[in-house]
Parts: structure tokens; C-alpha cells; sequence
């Protein structure tokens, strides 16, 4: 697992790899991609630090993938819907495109836990279908075992996708990512 430089700063730590943002700054390095993720946080948690960790940046695109840890802990789809559309708002106020990513599984949800998870990326795609600012893509399908998409395709936890999972996470966020760099590029 890796550590944002949020976390662990200057530069992060553990494996660079498993993280979605190594894999598409090497397939792109003309990209500077910031990973402003923490571990375990809420989505009420990554809302809280939004104008610091990403408005501040003054970034083109944000990519934001939230809700996992809210499920985990208890807390309804009703709950993630309300922070990710503040943090939708936020980026549209700033002028920031938004890649929503679907939350993705993990090997011990309950089904109840999954059906919540469901409900959160049912509505995040309903948004982008809403929202001309926000594209939604399913990071979810991307590291779901291949027989059941609520279960992870390799994980070293049961937690947490596997550094393929990661390299396949960047490989369907980045054509979203490049088409709002696309419509917001320089003219």
C-alpha cells in the first residue's frame, strides 16, 4: 500500500505503484498528477481538506473517488451522495472538471454494505449524466474479480486493490481525465 504525501510527506511512502496516479503519470508525463488521497478517510473527511488539498492546487481536472470508508463505517448512500455533491459544486465553482470513480469493492462487505455501495455508484453515474462537469467512470468494474463484481480481482488485504488493480483503475480514468484536459485546454 501507498501513502499520499498527504500522509506521509514530503513525497509518500510505501509501494508507488499501487496507487492509480504513478500509473498515470508514467503513461503520461506530461501530466502533473498530485495524489491528495488518505487512507480511511470519510467522504465528510477528503470534503473538509478539499480547498486546501485540491482548489488551492488550481488543477484542470480532479479525480474523486469517495464513499468506500463512509460504507464501511456505517453510514448510508444518502450520506456519500450529499459530501461528493459538495465536492462536485466546490471543483464547478473553482472551475475543475470532475472524474467521479465508482467506489470500488472490498472482500468483506456484507451485502448490505454492497447494496449501499451500489446505490452510492448508481447515483454517481445519474450525476454525470446530469452534470455536463462531471464524468463518471466505473473504477469499480475496473478491479472487480472477473465473477463477482463485489469482490476484488487481487488485493494483498481484502481491502485494497492489488497493484494491478491500480494500473487498470489509471488505464479507464484516463481517457475521462483527458477529455476534460481536452475542453479546457488553452486556446
Amino acid at each position: 500500500m501507498f501513502k499520499s504525501p498527504i500522509e506521509s510527506p514530503p513525497a509518500g511512502e510505501g509501494d508507488e505503484q499501487s496507487q492509480f496516479a504513478y500509473w498515470l503519470q508514467r503513461a503520461h508525463p506530461e501530466w502533473q498528477v498530485l495524489n491528495r488521497g488518505v487512507n480511511g478517510e470519510r467522504s465528510d473527511e477528503i470534503e473538509r481538506r478539499f480547498e486546501r488539498d485540491v482548489i488551492a492546487h488550481s488543477p484542470r481536472v480532479v479525480v474523486i473517488i469517495a464513499g468506500v470508508n463512509d460504507v464501511y463505517q456505517g453510514r448510508d448512500a444518502s450520506y456519500v451522495t450529499g459530501r461528493l455533491r459538495a465536492m462536485y459544486d466546490l471543483a464547478r465553482a473553482a472551475g475543475i472538471g470532475v472524474v467521479a470513480g465508482t467506489i470500488v469493492p472490498y472482500d468483506t462487505a456484507t451485502a448490505g454494505q454492497n447494496d449501499q455501495m451500489h446505490a452510492v455508484n448508481a447515483w454517481i453515474a445519474e450525476e454525470a449524466r446530469r452534470d455536463s462537469n462531471v464524468v463518471a467512470v466505473d473504477t469499480r468494474l475496473a478491479v472487480a474479480a472477473a465473477d463477482n463484481p463485489d469482490r476484488l480481482a487481487g488485493s494483498p488485504d481484502g481491502l485494497h486493490p492489488d497493484i494491478e488493480g491500480y494500473r487498470r483503475m489509471a488505464d479507464v480514468l484516463e481517457p475521462a481525465i483527458a477529455r476534460h484536459l481536452q475542453r479546457t485546454a488553452p486556446r
